[in-house]
């Protein structure tokens, strides 16, 4: 099994490319065990980076994270987010110490602003700031934010201590190559790519699932495989089960090549001019 590579952001911390999200989890206490294990496993497999928020399941993602890592802290690149409402100076520090409480944690190692809300960016960057003068988080960044929101965030004081942009980013979801992605390696800003296969969206596609038969894979190693094609790209698919987890991991067997690049652009082309930030 080929080794997960790392990606070295901003502040010096070595990340695993590959990773896993927590989106839709916590919200059933029948598939909690399940979830748990899957993530357990994916720690296990190498895929230390796990990503969650305090919106996933109204805390419900970070409790399943927290049972997950429990006595493995020291393993995992713990990620979480703070809703835009809360995202005042003080609702920033309130919201970051319900979600260590709810993580069973000290640290979060990176606290993401989920999205650009009605509160100013200086008091969330002064909010993240005091955070990381408490020790509560390790680093801080972002979710969501155009290129213009980006440009706005670094022209602020300490801004450019924005680590990683989590946004919106799979084959059929390309508009970030135009000029977010451009302009956020520049800065050296990781990408962090969430929904990677578009929910599931995208393995039912003739020409994905023709060029995973040529290399006896699944539609959703290669989309996973494409997201990782470039450095500075870090991939936080969500999987439920064991099984998942196993098939995620192994897209890094998977090596594309430039007649497969080819033929994936020409199914999902790539961006010819500005488009607006697509959420989920």
């Amino acid at each position: 099994m080929k080794a997960i590579p790392s990606i070295t952001l901003k502040n010096g911390d070595r990340v695993p490319a590959l990773g896993q999200g927590t989106w839709n989890m916590g919200e059933s206490a029948a598939r909690a065990a399940d979830e748990v294990r899957a993530l357990q496993h994916g720690i296990d497999l190498g895929m230390t980076l796990i990503d969650t928020a305090e919106m996933y399941g109204d805390g419900g993602a970070e409790k399943v994270v927290g049972k997950a890592i429990a006595g493995r802290r020291d393993e995992v690149y713990l990620v979480s987010k703070v809703l835009p409402f809360n995202a005042s100076r003080q609702g920033t520090v309130k919201a970051c110490e319900a979600s260590l409480k709810r993580l069973g944690v000290e640290r979060i190692d990176l606290y993401l602003l989920h999205w650009r809300g009605t509160h100013p960016f200086a008091a969330t960057i002064a909010a993240m700031e005091t955070l990381i003068g408490q020790g509560k988080i390790g680093a801080w960044g972002v979710s969501n934010l155009d290129n213009d929101d980006m440009h706005e965030l670094l022209a602020l004081e300490h801004g450019g201590h924005a680590q990683a942009n989590q946004v919106l980013y799979n084959l059929s979801r390309r508009g970030i190559e135009f000029d977010l992605q451009p302009y956020c390696a520049e800065q050296d800003i990781a990408i962090m790519a969430y929904s990677p296969i578009e929910q599931g969206r995208l393995l039912k596609d003739a020409t994905l699932a023709a060029v995973a038969r040529r290399h006896g894979a699944t539609p959703a190693q290669v989309a996973l495989a494409w997201t990782l094609r470039r450095p500075g790209v870090i991939s936080i698919p969500k999987a439920s089960v064991v099984a998942h987890v196993q098939e995620n991991r192994a897209c890094l067997d998977l090596a594309l090549d430039a007649a497969d690049l080819a033929e994936l652009d020409q199914a999902f082309a790539p961006p010819k001019k500005r488009r607006p930030l697509e959420m989920l």
